[in-house]
């Protein structure tokens, strides 16, 4: 089966190509921000340009493909699995009825392509993936309801491969992963479904790189109407410039581990990253009851030793601590559609 995978970035557009399970290649195009529309609908023939001249010199004829996959975009909530792009869920992306981001293109692009050859376009397991439990979404007020908004392609694919290695079925385990990247989603994964995960799109939960985590309520409204801070800037020390970015002004991991070796403070706000992520953990063992057949750490993150070890400390009494350094998204993306083209799941249908 030879599959296509389109994963369009804010600033980016990767591009993979798969024989089954084998991977043939892996590209980043990057744009220049300034060619690039404000409007995420407005950039489709201008990524659709490059994505086309690219395959021309990659010498890839589109006709011998067998599908066509998009990292998924904003959707109405929608459950885990793979989706056919259809007629229906191209015009929610088109019009970013449910929230404008890059991602979107994804499935417009692969459907293009799709459609020109007379094959089938898909996405797997966008952030929309929503299987949480009635309980999982009441907040305390009913006027906000919490939302299933995580790393859902990738926490999917890292949880099956660690039931793979461990001759578990990903449908009967209990789990607990945790993407450790710009933003931080620690789900509970219970019997294939994952029935409660921070919001890691508006930052919940612990802090990370780039965003604040939960942070107190009170403060943060008393400092809302303070009228030293505009909406947009709030927002921003919320998501963009909370987080390791504003004790440290960067978003680099390594950068902060090399001040944590030199500063007390540093190392005291990195040791304090650990103990969130694993008080997270603990929080999801209790969803789970305490019945907990592994935890997995997984993003950019993993890659630290310190941070797992950290975290590994503090949590390994719930269950074995396994990492899985980075995100396999394109992988992800053709073992997604693999398992429908050979018949191992159906497809699934956007309304």
């Amino acid at each position: 089966m030879n599959i296509l995978i389109i994963n369009p970035g804010s600033t980016s557009t990767k591009i993979g190509y798969f024989q089954d399970e084998t991977e043939i290649f892996d590209e980043t195009l990057r744009h220049d921000t300034k060619e690039l529309n404000p409007n995420v609908a407005e950039q489709y023939e201008f990524r659709m340009n490059i994505i086309e001249g690219f395959l021309k010199e990659k010498g890839i004829n589109i006709e011998d493909l067998d599908t066509v996959v998009g990292m998924g975009g904003l959707l109405k909530p929608i459950t885990s699995g793979t989706w056919l792009v259809n007629d229906s869920m191209a015009k929610d992306l088109k019009a970013g009825t449910y929230g404008e981001h890059a991602s979107n293109l994804g499935g417009l692009i692969s459907k293009a392509i799709a459609d020109k050859i007379g094959k089938k376009a898909f996405i797997v397991d966008p952030v929309v993936v929503d299987e949480f439990e009635d309980i999982s979404r009441i907040s305390g007020n009913p006027i906000l309801e919490r939302r299933s908004i995580f790393h859902a392609l990738n926490q999917k694919a890292t949880a099956r491969e660690f039931c793979n290695e461990n001759n578990l079925k990903y449908e009967n385990a209990n789990l607990i992963v945790v993407h450790m990247g710009g933003g931080v989603s620690a789900g509970a994964h219970f019997k294939g479904r994952v029935i409660d995960a921070n919001n890691a799109l508006d930052g919940d939960g612990p802090f990370t790189p780039e965003r604040s985590g939960g942070l107190p309520s009170g403060d943060l409204v008393r400092l809302s109407f303070s009228g030293k801070y505009s909406e947009k800037e709030i927002l921003q020390m919320i998501k963009g410039k909370g987080g390791f970015t504003a004790y440290f002004n960067t978003n680099n991991m390594i950068e902060v581990e090399e001040k944590a070796e030199k500063d007390p403070k540093a190392k005291l706000v990195l040791d304090a990253f650990c103990y969130q992520v694993a008080k997270e953990i603990g929080l999801l063992s209790t969803v789970l009851e305490g019945q907990v057949d592994g935890i997995i750490l997984t993003g950019g993150i993993a890659y630290s030793k310190y941070v797992v070890s950290e975290i590994t400390k503090r949590v390994r009494f719930i269950a074995p601590v396994k990492a899985y350094p980075g995100e396999n998204e394109l992988k992800a993306l053709a073992l997604g559609a693999l398992r429908v083209l050979k018949g191992e799941e159906k497809e699934k249908i956007y309304e």
